[in-house]
């Protein structure tokens, strides 16, 4: 049977060797067998295991599609990560300072979306089976919040009432302050007996709010989330940082690189990650497209003591960028946009007086991208510091600082 050398880790993490090949589940340096279909490597077998391989911490590991990288060392993942963002700087000319990456903690996911199902014997619930649609169990998931995966039987509720046999419920449970924050899309059309029977549920078991596709079926308490000195609660699905840990991680970040500055634009301000714990030192202008993230985050500012002024605007920023002259009175811009970047608002700051940027980013390709528009510019970047959220997967988190003048 031929034999395979890895010779590298690809960007989601599956093992690469001359070909190419693709190994899932293997390491550089390792010596491997298996079937080749195509460029993909089945049935592996370890025949020269690597000296960073390790014992997956979740016996989930080789079934679960949640988790890519428990099988590699803490110290080959860290370094893994950080070549990622290092390759997508190097491939647009940019070297630059990469702070050691910080990474959170197993068992700290706050949110999660358990598929659930009805079934010929009952219910099960769990996450999707690597590389398939497959639901697997999880009774002792290593990556969520302990409170996350108690909701396991909530879903299995939830799909038993408004599941068909023939469609697997999405069922995104999010932690808060205050409880449960429930979501589920997949399901029956709601009507007006399933209305009163997932309200009743939502009373007896202590949800915080259970949203039902688009329409919020009921609510005990809001699912308020703690930004700085503020509350807030987020529109049912609004974005979140993935970890508590990582998101003051990042807002540390952000902290230092616009240090000093007295008037800020946080752009992609979603409910207020950094807008609101930046308003204790500085007045900032929030933009955001979604206009219920905007609402949210002026109620918690409005509700919350101690903070400068925080003005908003619900604005598309890939469509209608904040132009030069409208960055006139600001000291430095937060940006933290989704994984397709910030091209259109980049090409604006440039053309701006601004001299200071914090850049947060989960996609290196798109943050070098604009990073070499910022450059270009005039901008330095200074240091970049990956922050890891997604442990055990092939996923990073990046902020970074860049000045002019």
């Amino acid at each position: 049977m031929t034999e395979y050398s890895i010779k590298r880790l690809g960007i989601y993490g599956d093992g690469i060797a001359d070909g190419p090949v693709f190994a899932p589940m293997t390491l550089p340096d390792e010596v491997v067998t298996g079937t080749l279909e195509g460029t993909l490597l089945k049935d592996v077998k370890i025949i020269t295991p690597s000296e960073h391989r390790v014992a997956p911490p979740c016996k989930h590991f080789k079934s679960c599609g949640g988790c890519q990288l428990q099988h590699a060392s803490d110290p080959l993942v860290a370094d893994f990560k950080t070549d990622i963002i290092a390759q997508a700087l190097a491939a647009q000319g940019i070297t630059a300072e990469i702070r050691p990456i910080l990474t959170s903690p197993a068992q700290s996911r706050r949110r999660a979306t358990f598929a659930a199902r009805r079934t010929k014997k009952g219910t099960m619930s769990g996450f999707h089976g690597r590389a398939s649609g497959t639901v697997i169990e999880i009774p002792d998931c290593k990556l969520v919040e302990p409170e996350l995966l108690a909701a396991r039987d909530i879903a299995e509720s939830l799909a038993e009432l408004g599941g068909s046999r023939k469609a697997t419920l999405a069922v995104t449970v999010t932690t808060s302050r205050v409880g449960l924050d429930i979501q589920v899309s997949g399901g029956k059309p709601i009507d007006g007996p399933l209305r009163i029977t997932l309200a009743a549920l939502c009373d007896s078991r202590g949800f915080a709010r259970l949203t039902w596709d688009d329409e919020v079926i009921a609510q005990r308490a809001p699912p308020v989330q703690r930004f700085g000195k503020a509350d807030v609660c987020p529109p049912p699905g609004a974005f979140m940082q993935a970890t508590a840990h990582g998101e003051a991680q990042l807002l540390a970040a952000v902290q230092e690189a616009v240090q000093g500055a007295k008037r800020i634009v946080d752009l992609f301000a979603g409910c207020g990650t950094f807008t609101l714990p930046l308003a204790e030192n500085a007045e900032v202008f929030a933009v955001e497209g979604e206009a219920q993230m905007v609402a949210a985050l002026d109620k918690g500012w409005r509700m919350a003591q101690g903070l400068k002024t925080v003005t908003h605007a619900a604005r598309d920023l890939y469509r209608r960028p904040l132009l030069p002259d409208e960055f006139l009175k600001y000291d430095a811009v937060v940006m933290d946009p989704p994984r397709n970047g910030a091209e259109a608002q980049t090409s604006e700051i440039v053309r701006s007086g601004i001299k200071r940027v914090a850049y947060v980013s989960c996609s290196p390709v798109t943050f070098a991208r604009d990073v070499a528009q910022l450059i270009a510019g005039g901008f330095t970047l200074d240091w970049v510091q990956p922050v890891d959220q997604f442990r055990w997967s092939s996923h990073v988190e990046i902020a970074a600082q860049l000045t002019r003048g």
